[in-house]
Order: C-alpha cells, then structure tokens, then sequence
C-alpha cells in the first residue's frame, strides 16, 4: 500500500468538504482496497462514509423501505428480511461474512459491478437512489459496465424501495467469489412485475421486457415457457458462453416466479 490521507468523518458536512477537497469515498472498500493495493487507483485522499449515523440504517415507512447507502449487507438481511424478504435473502447471500458485514450497499450500487446482485433489485424494485443532490430513478442510474449517472463528488446516501406484493431472486453463482454468475429478480407490484438480469450482460444489469409483460399478464412460470433471451451482448469468460448464459437466465427467471409464488 502506498501513503495517502485518511479522514473519517462523523457528518455530511465533513464528508461533504473532504469529498469537495478531492478526496475518493470509501465505503465497505471490498472493490476498492485490493484496487488500492494494486496500485490500478492511487488517489491522495480517502474519506469513510461508515461512521456517519444518517447513511446507515433500515426503516420503513408505510411501503417503502428505506436503507442508509453505509448499511452492511447484514444488517441488510437481517434488518429487512420481515418487510422484504427476498431483498433480505439477497443481501444475505452475497459474499462470505466478512464481506457481508463489510461490504455496505451504496458501496455496491456506486461500483456497480457487472455480476453484483444488488443492482438487480434495485432495477426490479423500481428503487429510488437518494444522494447528497438529488433523487435518481433506478432506471436512470445503472448507465452500463462499472458506470452510473453518479457525477463528481456525488455520493448515494440512502437507496429507497416500494415493498411489493411478491419477489424472490434466484442467482447460480460462481463457487469462488459468490458473485452472481447470472441472477435474475423478480418483483410484482400492483401496476405490473418488473425483471431484472446481473451477471449477464456485457452492459450489466438490465430489465427483461418480454417477460416483464408475460408475468404481468400471468404471474406464472408457464407465462415464460416461449420466451427465450438473445445472446447478443451476453458476457463470454471462462465461466460461460454468451448462449449459456442467455439460457440460465430464463431458467432462473422461471425459478424465482416459482419462489415468489
């Protein structure tokens, strides 16, 4: 590791003026410190957001459930888990424990990593993502790989989700890290379901229209029985081909309109 400055601040506006001084925030840091450690980024300041008492959190308010952008995933899945059980399943299910009680979930959200499970019930839910300017629309936020319409000093400070009537989210994950080798989230709500795929797509993770209209009409795993997804601009690794994965995330769309029942 290389020398920089450290601040941790207990406030916004402590956050706010370090962050305006040039400072890279840091959250759960499970991306950004082995990239620090690399030396692939090598800012001169870092600010934690973890020991600010507004970022942190799990409330809800009628049906909206509201979360702290520095809450850990396991306060997540624990906190969550009676008002919304498959976004508590979810947070409880990525990583191991120390990234669970590290990892925080506007952390996930700002990296936005191409195979994170977050952003798939984020995109499903139909989420809000509030920051220190302004509120984003899910499906305004996520603008492709590792890239979201966060700008220059913009921090997530809480992320708010409409409770819906039914969801699950089913991932086949990769062994190794746990991140989603394909996952896919589906959330009905009385005005229709919403899909969501991570861990798919070379652009990340995305809506599936097609079966967004099929469920809404039938909330049914039949509904999905003609609908494939194309392969075009699905990821290729080592782990999979782009036709793999275009299959797997069917097969997993039709388990999680199972799970939700």
């Amino acid at each position: 590791m290389y020398e920089f400055e450290f601040s941790r601040p207990t406030g916004m506006t402590g956050a706010l003026a370090a962050l305006e001084s040039g400072a890279q925030p840091l959250s759960g840091g499970m991306t950004l410190l082995p990239v620090l450690k690399q030396r692939l980024n090598m800012p001169e300041a870092l600010v934690s957001l973890t020991a600010i008492p507004e970022l942190k959190g799990v409330k809800v308010e009628g049906k909206l459930l509201t979360i702290g952008a520095a809450t850990p995933h396991a306060v997540v899945a624990r906190e969550a888990a009676a008002h919304y059980p498959a976004l508590a399943k979810l947070a409880g299910g990525i990583g191991d424990p120390m990234v669970r009680n590290r990892g925080t979930i506007g952390g996930s959200l700002a990296n936005n990593d191409p195979s994170a499970c977050y952003p798939s019930a984020v995109l499903a839910s139909g989420a809000t993502i509030r920051t220190n300017r302004r509120s984003i629309n899910a499906d305004q936020f996520f603008e492709g790989l590792f890239t979201t319409a966060l700008e220059e000093g913009e921090i997530i400070t809480a992320v708010q989700f409409p409770i819906p009537l039914r969801a699950a989210y089913v991932k086949f994950d990769q062994p190794a890290s746990r991140f989603a080798l394909t996952g896919v989230f589906v959330a009905e709500y009385s005005t229709g379901v919403r899909v969501a795929v991570t861990g798919a797509s070379d652009n990340g993770v995305f809506r599936w229209t097609e079966a967004e209209k099929a469920l809404s009409a039938s909330f049914t795993p039949e509904a999905l029985g003609g609908l494939r997804l194309d392969a075009a601009g699905m990821m290729r690794d080592l782990h999979g081909t782009p036709e793999y994965r275009a299959h797997l995330a069917a097969v997993l769309c039709r388990r999680a309109v199972t799970a939700a029942g």
